[in-house]
């Protein structure tokens, strides 16, 4: 594994099974939003897909890497880069906890983020979370074309990638 996509939705564990993975490994990782939208003095902007993808590139170019994020149109060239796709598939009923609590800790000031943790984002996080179980058919049917490199993990905690299911 030198190439990881870890892919999910919202609160499904993404960031921290990157970060685990990333120092279990030593690979650097890569937070897609963080490419997506580009925070500078000014403020944050988003990207468009173009240059996206050449920043991608040229992470790429460098070596091994793993990116975690949400399924994006503009990022479909990474399930063909990578060499294992890790696709979060933590219980809708915990995504939907991990969304409350952490909107609490960004309240709070316990938990950074680089968007405004408001209501309105609160509800699209809810919202983003419905969509996709709305069409995770389509989904699946994507990651069954990937399916030799493809493990699905129900628990973000277990960082023993062999214990995913692999789908054939």
């Amino acid at each position: 594994m030198k190439k990881i996509l870890i892919i999910g939705i919202v609160a499904s564990g993404k960031t921290t099974f990157a970060k685990r993975l990333s120092q279990k490994f030593s690979l650097p990782w890569y937070e897609l939003d963080s490419i997506v939208h580009h925070n500078t003095a000014t403020g944050r902007y988003k990207r468009s897909a173009e240059e996206q993808f050449e920043i991608i590139k040229e992470i790429d170019i460098k070596g091994a890497w793993i990116f975690e994020g949400t399924d994006r149109d503009s990022y479909q060239c990474l399930y063909q880069m990578a060499d294992t796709i890790i696709f979060l598939d933590t219980p809708l009923w915990k995504r939907k906890v991990r969304i409350l609590t952490r909107f609490i800790k960004q309240k709070l000031g316990i938990e950074k983020c680089h968007y405004k943790p408001d209501i309105m984002m609160l509800k699209m996080m809810y919202k983003w979370t419905r969509d996709f179980e709305q069409s995770r058919n389509s989904f699946d049917a994507k990651l069954n074309r990937y399916n030799e490199k493809v493990i699905r993990l129900r628990d973000s905690n277990n960082l023993d990638v062999t214990k995913g299911t692999r789908l054939s």
